[in-house]
């Protein structure tokens, strides 16, 4: 595994190793252990997205692996402003030891990748949010036990939170199903490379426009912003599209009775999820937020060791 760029692109048995690791990694801080397996190594990051959670579990992240993060905004290099990408990668590869990328386009991602002799990890693209269901999948099996077989039912926007879930579930062996309204379904490409994981697996994949459907009897119940970075002049246009796909209590209802509740954060109440059901019982968001810094992690130690 050269880069982390999609769930896709890993098998199962490293998808195990990084749940592994970042099982490992996250004792050992708990119990004061230090692990400064990156001392020397210099990650970059570049955003040209902002994020809350992305760069202080990156930054720390690095920092508890014994490395050096160094923020690059869009403002701070010539990347998008003249310079190609091809030129970016190999003066970068120069000065680094791994970059880490959170953007618009995913093919930035894969161009990058192409070039650079150093890893990439891919931190949002519009496409693709790996490192966040790399953390689903670490807090569902802390919760559960385990993660095969469970059912993981995603509600709302065809994005990149649900295209990593579906690769994601499949590389853990789950079943998956998926409810958007029509018009916002997933892109078709990422449904077929999913179909294929999942037939590969032995797992079920549901795509329906029902949401109880979806629903019904999970185990893991997800859901993420209507209106995605990007998106703010579609915001009135989205809220009567999505209208029925709350996560709510009624609509909880029909997930299995222990079932927990996940969102990539950041969330807005009373839209895509109801107070009721974000800060209730069932609700692990905040274990799922903390665990982007110790899934990445293992990531950043498996690539970069």
């Amino acid at each position: 595994m050269k880069d982390f760029i999609s769930l896709h692109d890993i098998s199962e048995k490293e998808l195990e190793d990084l749940l592994s690791l970042a099982i490992k990694l996250k004792k050992e801080l708990k119990s004061g252990i230090a692990h400064p397996i990156l001392k020397g190594k210099t990650l970059g990051m570049i955003f040209t997205k902002s994020s809350t959670r992305t760069r202080i579990s990156f930054e720390v992240g690095m920092t508890q692996l014994g490395g050096y993060p160094l923020f690059l905004s869009s403002n701070d290099i010539q990347l998008g402003r003249g310079e190609t990408i091809y030129d970016t990668a190999k003066v970068m590869e120069r000065y680094l030891d791994g970059i880490m990328i959170r953007t618009f386009a995913h093919q930035d991602v894969l161009d990058l990748a192409k070039h650079a002799d150093i890893p990439i990890i891919n931190a949002l693209t519009d496409l693709l949010h790996p490192c966040q269901v790399l953390a689903d999948l670490l807090t569902a099996y802390e919760h559960k036990g385990h993660l095969e077989n469970l059912k993981l039912a995603y509600i709302g926007d065809g994005n990149n939170m649900a295209h990593s879930l579906m690769y994601g579930a499949a590389k853990a062996r789950m079943h998956c199903s998926i409810a958007t309204p029509s018009g916002y379904t997933c892109d078709d490409e990422v449904v077929e490379n999913a179909k294929k994981d999942f037939a590969a697996s032995g797992k079920s994949l549901v795509l329906t426009n029902d949401p109880v459907e979806a629903i019904k009897n999970a185990d893991v119940v997800y859901t993420d912003t209507w209106v995605s970075m990007g998106m703010e002049t579609e915001k009135e246009e989205r809220i009567k599209a999505f209208d029925g796909y709350q996560v709510n209590a009624e609509l909880m209802k029909h997930a299995a009775p222990d079932a927990v509740f996940m969102h990539c954060l950041p969330a807005y109440r009373g839209f895509e999820v109801t107070e009721e059901v974000i800060d209730g019982p069932q609700s692990v968001i905040f274990d799922e937020a903390e665990n982007r810094l110790h899934a990445q992690k293992a990531v950043l130690a498996t690539l970069m060791g």
